[in-house]
């Protein structure tokens, strides 16, 4: 049987609160403005992302050699088939990775970009850059890291979740009936709504309605468990890859 995943229901929601209260407590008491909290979501954008796409496939890499390794006996493998079998899994995960790291932090070179036009980051010692590299991103991180936590935290379902697990006859199963290319939608997804938050902060910067009851407003939704509405009533079972009838 695969391994059975968290179930989560409004009552977990608390969380999420915690999350929202603590989010908007960096930025009262950092005294940020729409600048800062636009660059602060495109931070949590990359960074919570990235890490979501690595657990993603961290995750099944290790889970599929742990298991390989465990039932070497059961299956007759000898050390040189157990060494290719990593190997192969090994390749996989870092094509993978390589993949994903262009396509993603690609997305968000390019949207740093267009971000620094309108609101540039003033480096100690070197003024306002007209384009956005390293020592941009170096004090991007410096100063909005605090704002990590509360992110994180607001998307702990993805790092609760097994992507993929194993039956006892090893075949393996996708975590909640999805295929696998929906499973790497979850970053992208939350991706699309950080970046329309981001709008909306734009739109509120150049319409003068920058205040904390704005921004109160648009972190709520930032931080409010859409996951929640989204989820079906019943459960889907895993999809098994197995072969046999």
């Amino acid at each position: 049987m695969p391994t059975s995943e968290p179930v989560e229901n409004w009552t977990s929601s608390w969380l999420d609160a915690v999350a929202f209260v603590l989010g908007l407590a960096v930025a009262w008491w950092a005294g940020w403005n729409s600048g800062d909290l636009i660059w602060s979501l495109w931070l949590s954008s990359f960074v919570v992302g990235y890490a979501t796409i690595v657990w993603m496939i961290g995750q099944p890499a290790v889970d599929l050699a742990w298991s390989a390794w465990r039932e070497r006996a059961i299956v007759g493998a000898d050390r040189r088939s157990l060494i290719i079998f990593w190997l192969l899994i090994l390749a996989g995960a870092s094509f993978l990775l390589a993949f994903f790291t262009v396509h993603f932090g690609g997305f968000h070179y390019v949207h740093s970009q267009f971000l620094i036009s309108f609101f540039p980051v003033d480096l100690p010692g070197s003024g306002r850059m007209s384009h956005a590299g390293m020592t941009t991103y170096l004090e991007v991180a410096r100063r909005y890291w605090p704002f990590l936590p509360s992110a994180f935290l607001a998307h702990r379902a993805a790092f609760l979740k097994r992507p993929l697990s194993l039956g006892r006859d090893l075949s393996p199963s996708v975590a909640g009936g999805k295929s696998f290319s929906s499973l790497f939608a979850v970053p992208y997804r939350n991706v699309i709504r950080m970046h329309m938050l981001i709008f909306f902060f734009f739109f509120a910067h150049f319409a003068g309605l920058e205040n904390f009851a704005v921004y109160a407003v648009i972190y709520a939704v930032y931080f409010f468990p859409w996951r929640l509405i989204r989820k079906p009533a019943t459960e889907s079972a895993p999809i098994s890859m197995s072969t046999g009838t």
